[in-house]
C-alpha cells in the first residue's frame, strides 16, 4: 500500500497478485460473462468486426496509424461502422473487443486501448437504445453483487448502495436540461454547443444518486453519424449515460440514415466521403432505422468497484506514457 503508482505499475505482473487486483479481476470476468448472457437471452447475435480498420469513427485525432505491408491503416476505434453492415441480415448484434484512441490525456479516467462492449439493433430509435442500455448494466451489476460482495467490501464499495442502484428508476434528461441543473444547482453558466467536459459531468452527477442518461448533444460538436432531431435540427439524436461520481461509461445513437446529411457532417470533419463508399451503400441499397452504443468496461468497473483509478480495472494498461509491462 505504500507502493508509488509509478511503481506497481511498472511491477504490474506482480501487482496482479495483490489481494486488490485479484478481486478486481474476478469481478471483470463476472461482468463480462453476464454481458454474454444477457445479450444471448435478448436474441441477440454476436458479431467481430476488424481491429484493423481503413476510416475514423470517432475523431481523426485519437488514431493510432499502423503499417500495413506497403499501405498504412488504423486500430480500430469502434467497430460500429462494420455493425451496422451486419445488422441487415443479423437485425440485433453485440461484440466486445480492443478499442484504441491516441488521446493525449494523462487523467485517471483514460486509457489508449480499453476494451469496449458495443451493441447495434435494427428499428431501435433513442428511447429503445438508452432503456436497453439501462437494462444491460442493472443485469450486470445485479450478477455481481450476487457472486462478489466480499470482493467489493475488499475494494471498499458500498454494497447496499449498488443493490439500491439496481433498484432504482434512472432518470434520462436532455443536454439543454442537464445545463439548466448545472446553472440552478451548480452555478455553472455552459454555453450550448459545448460538450460536457469531466468538471461538468463531474457537478451534474452530485445531483443524482443513480446513472443518468443524457440526450439530444448539440449536432454540431457530434460524431458524423449522429442525425439531427427533426424537432430541433441542433441537437443529435444521441446520448451518453453518465455513473455517480461523473463517469460516462455509455455513448450511443440512433444512426442517420441520410447520405446527404452523413457527406455533409464528413466534410465538417475534414473527411472526404469517398473514403467512406461502404458506409454510403448501406444507405444507398436500402437502409432501416437503427441505433447502438458502446459500453466502456473499464470505466463501469470502476465505478462499481470504487476506484480512483480507471487504469486499475484492465490487467495491463496502456497509456500515452505506458506500453509496458
Amino acid at each position: 500500500k505504500d507502493q508509488s503508482r509509478e511503481f506497481l505499475d511498472d511491477n504490474r505482473h506482480l501487482w496482479l497478485r495483490s489481494q486488490k487486483m485479484t478481486a478486481i479481476m474476478k469481478i471483470r470476468s463476472t461482468y463480462l460473462f453476464a454481458r454474454e448472457e444477457f445479450f444471448q437471452k435478448e436474441g441477440f447475435y454476436k458479431f467481430d468486426a476488424p481491429v484493423l480498420q481503413p476510416n475514423q469513427c470517432e475523431g481523426g485525432s485519437t488514431l493510432f496509424e499502423v503499417k500495413y505491408y506497403k499501405d498504412k491503416t488504423y486500430l480500430s476505434q469502434s467497430w460500429q461502422l462494420y455493425a451496422e453492415s451486419a445488422i441487415f441480415s443479423l437485425e440485433k448484434i453485440y461484440n466486445h473487443g480492443p478499442t484504441f484512441r491516441a488521446e493525449k490525456s494523462k487523467t485517471s479516467r483514460h486509457l489508449s486501448e480499453f476494451w469496449m462492449a458495443e451493441m447495434e439493433a435494427a428499428w431501435f430509435d433513442l428511447d429503445d437504445v438508452t432503456e436497453f442500455a439501462k437494462k444491460e448494466l442493472k443485469y450486470c451489476i445485479q450478477k455481481v453483487l450476487e457472486k462478489h460482495e466480499d470482493d467489493l467490501k475488499v475494494l471498499e464499495s458500498d454494497v447496499s448502495k449498488l443493490k439500491q442502484v439496481v433498484k432504482k428508476k434512472w432518470p434520462t434528461i436532455t443536454y439543454r436540461a442537464a445545463l439548466k441543473i448545472l446553472k440552478d444547482k451548480e452555478k455553472l453558466n455552459v454555453t450550448f454547443g459545448k460538450d460536457l467536459r469531466t468538471i461538468e459531468e463531474t457537478h451534474l452527477m452530485r445531483q443524482f444518486d443513480t446513472p443518468v442518461v443524457v440526450t439530444n448533444y448539440p449536432k454540431a460538436v457530434m460524431a458524423f453519424y449522429k442525425p439531427h432531431d427533426p424537432k430541433k435540427p441542433d441537437e443529435a439524436l444521441c446520448f451518453d449515460m453518465l455513473a455517480p461520481g461523473g463517469l460516462e461509461v455509455v455513448g450511443g445513437s440512433q444512426r442517420s440514415v441520410d447520405i446527404k446529411e452523413l457527406e455533409e457532417s464528413l466534410k465538417r470533419d475534414g473527411e472526404d466521403p469517398k473514403d467512406y463508399n461502404f458506409y454510403m451503400d448501406l444507405r444507398k441499397y436500402g437502409s432501416v432505422p437503427h441505433s447502438g452504443y458502446g459500453v466502456g468496461i473499464e470505466r463501469v468497473l470502476s465505478w462499481i468497484c470504487n476506484l480512483d483509478n480507471v487504469k486499475d480495472a484492465i490487467a495491463f494498461p496502456r497509456t500515452m506514457i505506458r506500453f509496458s509491462p
